[in-house]
């Protein structure tokens, strides 16, 4: 088993009281699976991503990756989570400053220490996603949707075993939205990693293995 969540709790604290999202989630990710989680606004979709990508620790539970529990504040799943997560956000959060190719291969560079050589596994996931000729342009020089690929090669490049995507197209209109969900769907079949995406697209849902709805803290 890849990934096992067991009874994941998470509150945040309001002008009201405690602010219940996340109930008690069970899940399990087996190797090369596909989800689709999906809810109405608000419901913790995006919280339960960054809990199972180690990016915030939950009140209480597990989150266990290859049989061994990991949590956002331990060393050793900061190094894990480089190597092994891959994640692709809504907003593309790329660097302004930096080409779309030196975009790509900062996760590598974190990972060895070694710039000229992630620079050449950038440019190998920066022609596989078509952007060949927009390898060395900047941020503002792409299309939304040319972002949007630069976002998903740079999540490729570490070869993550688990691939992290929350509302990947939502900013995108329907041809380019069609274009990244193909995009990555065809490029997680080929680096044989599993995904979670979060979605309101009913469509994309379907196109996942398994589908889930969270609704009042619950997988359902």
């Amino acid at each position: 088993m890849l990934l096992e969540v067991k009874s994941i709790r998470k509150s945040y604290s309001d002008v009201g009281g405690e602010l219940h999202i996340l109930k008690g989630i069970d899940l399990k990710v087996d190797y090369n699976q596909t989800i689709a989680i999906t809810g109405e606004s608000g419901s913790g979709k995006s919280t339960l991503l960054h809990l199972l990508g180690l990016l915030d620790n939950a009140d209480s539970g597990q989150i266990i990756y290859l049989d061994k529990k990991r949590e956002f504040s331990n060393k050793d799943s900061a190094r894990f989570r480089n190597e092994n997560i891959g994640f692709i956000f809504q907003y593309h959060y790329l660097l302004d400053d930096l080409t779309a190719c030196e975009n790509v291969a900062m996760p590598n560079f974190i990972k060895t220490g070694n710039w000229r050589g992630s620079l050449l596994k950038a440019q190998e996931l920066v022609e596989r996603v078509d952007l060949k000729d927009r390898k060395n342009h900047f941020p503002n020089q792409l299309s939304g949707g040319e972002q949007q690929r630069v976002a998903v090669a740079r999540a490729l490049i570490n070869k993550p075993i688990m691939i992290l995507a929350d509302e990947p197209t939502g900013n995108l209109d329907q041809r380019h939205s069609d274009e990244i969900i193909d995009l990555i769907i065809n490029l997680n079949k080929k680096e044989n990693s599993s995904l979670i995406i979060v979605t309101h697209n009913k469509e994309i849902a379907g196109r996942m293995q398994e589908h889930y709805l969270l609704k009042d803290g619950l997988l359902h």
